[in-house]
């Protein structure tokens, strides 16, 4: 009951900002005037990370708004709520569209780096905040999409709009936006509630996955998938990205087992990586750690730390992979697939030329786990 009157009062907030013409999106019009998106159970505890069910044009989605960081890079909380700090204060009355265009791409380039294409990026962004359709924006088109980019799931979101394994954004207004919904938030179909997670003992957790889990050949599936999004996040089209919390609690799973992210949240980019990491003061390597598990060396003699992530997303992913393909794996495949996985834990980020091992490593994988499933019903 609570988070319906927090719906409805937040659904009051963003509509009070359309009429008044603060704000727009594509979604301002069935949210405020024709009640065809409505907010239902809220599935975040936090105020400032709110996450709804909904339903648009009876159609089940996800409503994410004002939605902050769960860890800054330094693992603290946030202080305060994105609605007291931001009010749709960019871009100011007066700016030109070229004066627009020129924010957005030195913003994409701090955020993602210099990228060939960005432009392209820069164009689907104003694409999509130009609701009227008329070739350009208006002050409160561009203040929504402006605040929208402040958010780093929304950003991710968009960067990785074009790939099969994100959900698909649907629409915003102001800075709510709605994606699709992801069918199985969890890759197990039973987990136990997050409240009762920490408390229970990992041997016990890892008994309950096994009884609850989706058949073997499914759960390869699954983990095809997710090799995939390992591929398509290490220097894609707008960079790269860290995955900064590994876990089986933000990543599920189409009705069709295909895997899906569910929470983006987690993963970063590489300069927002980099850049906490250049000049910090260090005395060991826990010192260098963004988020949750995104960690560097620490420089012992210069007492900094380094700019390279030691473990890779591919290292972390294996180690997921390793409790959640192992078990119930066929007798015929079990050994390699093993040794496959141990030899993919050990992978190191440091370097630079290991680029082209990690992409024999993850096909090697791939490649075991389809031919097992290929020509069969789960493929």
């Amino acid at each position: 009951m609570a988070g319906s009157v927090r719906g409805k009062k937040n659904r009051g907030g963003w509509c009070d900002q359309y009429s008044k013409g603060i704000i727009s999106g594509s979604t301002c019009k069935d949210l405020c005037d024709e009640h065809t998106l409505v907010l239902q159970q809220c599935l975040s505890s936090s105020p400032i990370h709110q996450v709804y069910s909904g339903l648009w044009e009876e159609k089940e989605v996800i409503i994410k708004c004002s939605v902050e960081e769960t860890f800054r890079a330094d693992g603290s909380p946030e202080p305060a709520s994105r609605r007291d700090v931001v009010l749709f204060d960019k871009p100011t009355r007066g700016t030109s569209m070229d004066e627009f265009r020129e924010m957005l791409l030195s913003f994409l380039k701090s955020n993602l780096g210099e990228q060939a294409s960005l432009a392209h990026l820069v164009n689907r962004i104003i694409a999509m905040a130009d609701v009227s359709r008329d070739g350009k924006l208006s002050l409160a088109e561009a203040k929504s999409v402006w605040a929208l980019l402040q958010l780093n799931d929304f950003l991710l979101t968009l960067a990785l709009h074009e790939k099969e394994h994100t959900s698909k954004l649907l629409g915003h207004c102001g800075d709510l936006y709605v994606t699709e919904k992801v069918p199985h938030t969890s890759l197990y179909t039973l987990d136990a509630p997050r409240f009762l997670q920490p408390l229970l003992p990992s041997a016990l957790r890892r008994v309950v996955h096994q009884w609850f889990s989706p058949a073997w050949p499914r759960r390869a599936k699954i983990a095809i998938g997710l090799l995939e999004f390992v591929e398509e996040i290490f220097h894609g089209t707008y960079g790269n990205f860290y995955i900064c919390d590994t876990g089986f609690k933000d990543v599920g799973y189409s009705d069709q087992f295909d895997f899906k992210t569910v929470d983006l949240r987690k993963v970063a980019t590489e300069m927002a990586v980099r850049g906490f990491l250049k000049g910090r003061h260090c005395e060991r390597n826990a010192d260098c750690t963004y988020g949750k598990d995104c960690v560097a060396p620490c420089d012992k003699l210069m007492k900094q730390c380094k700019g390279d992530v030691v473990q890779p997303n591919l290292a972390k992913v294996c180690g997921l992979l390793q409790e959640y393909l192992l078990h119930g794996a066929p007798g015929d495949l079990r050994e390699e697939l093993e040794k496959q996985l141990k030899t993919c834990v050990t992978l190191s980020g440091l370097a630079s030329q290991m680029e082209v091992h990690h992409s024999l490593v993850l096909s090697s994988l791939k490649t075991l786990l389809w031919k097992k499933i290929s020509n069969t019903k789960y493929s």
